[in-house]
């Protein structure tokens, strides 16, 4: 029997091995590589009082069953009291080695051997993201329920004593970083809305808290790639040795129930080691999804884009659109994208969502000849579309009530007005890429913008089997009608967004090209939200706008050009309303523009590092661009603009210069190395605005 497991990545390794009776896989190290034999966990001397030998092991999944005091990541219920399941290794450790990674599968068959237990695990040379995921099969005669069927368990060999970063938030305050020190007990985070949720990102780094661990700058990342309900804990008794970390769908809101012959595969989750703190987690994690989650880098799929809300609202009118079209174009701008409003009997936000074809009295000649007139000022036409809720005033709603999620007889909750359409109907799933199919072939459309303004509530279908998976389902549904897109479709950019940063995590990444961060514009917020979001997720997906709303919580005024360096730290939007500007503020926006387009590939492609706190005086971003454009570009932030002292002029130190190269800045005749940067810094002039620059450092030799 093959009794272990190695798995690398791009500079560590994940080994794990059989316990000798056979009944599951234990972590032997995940850490650096190691060259030689690794040691198969062993703690014979160890006295495990109150508790089984299972309850202290770094099991690799667990189920109630084969533990009996820790937490299991598997419930099983077969209905006659008999709950839980005990496993027995089939066969030997598969695991499948090539160039670019590995692959590994282990098979365990419960004491009755009509139940089948499958985990899977990939690994890349590319990245340093470990893949993990579990199926559950149904083998025997008789149903089984799932009251819990998470998708990993994580051992993190850190102790006891840690340290707890995540990000958590609410509508407007996504990604705001938050910490717990957490010994002997569980932290736990999670959505039960049907999406991801604005409360929480499904995704923690655990750090030791004090340094009797051995590893004082080791970091584990864990993630899941799961945009429907979810629960992700952490997890320090006085039993193991080792944190756990299990995360999954969330279980509060889901029972998986198992027919004979079926079975239930778990979203991935994913995990990061870093020997080098959280800030070496952020750089694999945004290493993971350049070359692993995304589909392309290039400007075709994140052009520089323009959308219309907030200069028209629900008053969307052909001529008026075409007038911001042209100034938009003459910006520089490369994708005009017509938001909310546009479609049939959509006059507010009580009627017409769900009907998703042109309101004749707003497009009287149709999309086709607009589209064509956005075409010919040489951009791309983009539209807001919500396909997975309904308003009760709708065409759609009327012809089909029994399509949205409800509990009975209790009356229907509504947000925003509207209804959420049951994606775990295969007939709902089949409508809306039918609909999408007809809107993306009538004229030249090539952005949509996806969103979905409500949490889902009551979910479920009375009367259905499997309708306690109703949150399982309705992901799935959306995961199947964005893969139609991006099959059927690959010419058309897609933006993901939920009423904001409301589904934002690794599967929506793969799916999509941008994401909408927030429905925070003002610019001082929307920059402490991006510090937060670039932690898990990269800049080459940040949608962000200059906007003329000062915000909804810091209200100071910035200029233009702060607006203008916020938005170009990812991938820059325009929301502004563009007839209000004057001619030196569209003059200004043009210059911004171009320049925005000319350091494009370092920002979206490069490695990001931030210097300081955005609530600071002064904050910055550096991006080292890739090996075909080694500039580095740096954008700063001002909140103190006293520029009276002399002697305390403001100065960056950006740290990513290449050792014995020397750079010039941009604009000047001054020169940097590594050292001079990181020792002495770089001051500001502040030339693209008074509290705010753009700094440019060319590689000369």
């Amino acid at each position: 029997m093959s009794a272990q497991a190695r798995l690398r990545t791009r500079t560590t390794e994940y080994v794990v091995s059989v316990l000798p009776d056979g009944s599951g896989l234990v972590l032997d190290h995940w850490g650096e590589l190691i060259d030689g034999p690794v040691e198969a966990w062993s703690e014979p001397d160890r006295i495990v009082s109150f508790a089984t030998t299972a309850d202290a092991a770094p099991l690799e999944f667990a189920s109630a069953g084969q533990r009996h005091v820790q937490f299991s990541e598997l419930l099983v219920d077969r209905g006659d009291g008999w709950l839980g399941a005990a496993w027995t290794l089939r066969g030997d450790l598969e695991t499948v080695s090539s160039v670019d990674g590995s692959r590994l599968t282990a098979e365990f068959a419960d004491e009755t051997g009509t139940l089948v237990l499958v985990l899977e695990y990939e690994t890349s040379t590319r990245h340093d993201v470990v893949r993990r995921r579990m199926t559950v099969r149904n083998e025997g005669t008789t149903r089984i329920e799932l009251p819990r069927a998470f998708s990993a368990g994580w051992n993190l060999p850190l102790g006891q004593a840690l340290h707890v970063d995540y990000l958590a938030g609410r509508w407007a305050t996504e990604f705001q970083r938050r910490s717990i020190e957490l010994q002997w007990g569980t932290f736990s985070i999670g959505s039960r809305q049907g999406v991801t949720g604005l409360l929480f990102s499904p995704v923690v780094t655990v750090t030791a808290a004090n340094v009797r661990t051995g590893h004082p700058d080791r970091a584990y990342g864990v993630a899941l790639e799961w945009s429907g309900s979810w629960r992700l804990q952490v997890d320090s008794t006085s039993i193991a040795a080792h944190t756990r970390v299990s995360c999954g769908v969330d279980e509060d809101t889901t029972t998986v129930t198992l027919l004979p012959r079926e079975s239930f595969t778990s979203p991935w989750s994913t995990g990061i080691m870093s020997s080098e703190g959280p800030e070496g987690l952020t750089r694999e994690w945004h290493r993971y999804q350049r070359v692993a989650l995304a589909r392309d880098l290039s400007p075709m799929t994140r052009p520089v884009v323009y959308n219309s809300w907030y200069a028209t609202g629900f008053d969307v009118r052909e001529d008026h659109q075409l007038e911001l079209a042209r100034i938009a174009a003459g910006l520089g701008v490369e994708a005009f994208v017509v938001d909310d409003g546009w479609f049939a009997g959509r006059t507010s936000d009580r009627a017409g969502l769900g009907d998703w074809t042109p309101d004749p009295s707003k497009f009287p000649r149709g999309l086709r000849p607009f589209a064509d007139e956005i075409v010919a000022l040489g951009m791309r036409l983009g539209l807001w579309i919500e396909p997975e809720c309904v308003n009760p005033d709708s065409e759609l709603y009327r012809a089909h009530p029994d399509w949205v999620y409800r509990a009975g007889d209790r009356p229907l909750v509504t947000i925003r007005n509207q209804l959420v359409l049951d994606l775990g109907r295969a007939e709902v799933v089949e409508w809306i890429e039918h609909r999408l199919r007809e809107l993306l072939r009538s004229a030249h459309i090539s952005y949509l913008k996806w969103d979905m303004n409500r949490p889902v509530s009551d979910g479920g279908r009375p009367g259905d089997l499997h309708g306690s998976e109703w949150s399982v389902q309705h992901t799935r549904g959306y995961y199947r009608v964005m893969r139609m897109l991006r099959d059927a479709f690959p010419h058309v950019t897609i933006e993901a967004c939920a009423s904001g940063g409301g589904r934002i995590d690794n599967a929506v990444l793969a799916l999509s090209d941008v994401v909408w961060t927030s429905d925070q514009v003002g610019p001082r917020d929307r920059l402490v939200i991006q510090h937060g979001f670039l932690d898990a997720y990269p800049a080459h997906v940040m949608s962000s706008w200059v906007a003329d709303d000062p915000g909804h919580r810091d209200r100071m005024p910035v200029s233009l050009g702060y607006r203008f360096a916020v938005a170009m730290s990812g991938v820059l939007g325009i929301g502004a309303d563009l007839g209000r500007w004057t001619e030196a503020e569209r003059a200004e926006a043009t210059g911004l523009v171009a320049r925005y387009r000319d350091i494009r590939p370092v920002v979206q492609r490069g490695q990001v590092v931030r210097h300081g706190d955005p609530h600071g005086d002064l904050y910055a971003i550096e991006y080292a661009g890739p090996a075909d454009d080694p500039r580095i570009v740096v954008l700063v932030y001002d909140r103190d603009r006293d520029r009276t002292r002399d002697l305390d002029r403001p100065r960056v130190h950006p740290t990513q210069l290449t050792p014995g190269v020397r750079y010039r800045v941009e604009g000047t005749e001054r020169e940097v190395t590594r050292e001079s940067a990181r020792s002495l810094g770089i001051e500001v002039p502040f030339e693209l605005a008074p509290d705010a620059d753009l700094l440019v450092l060319l590689p000369i030799g």
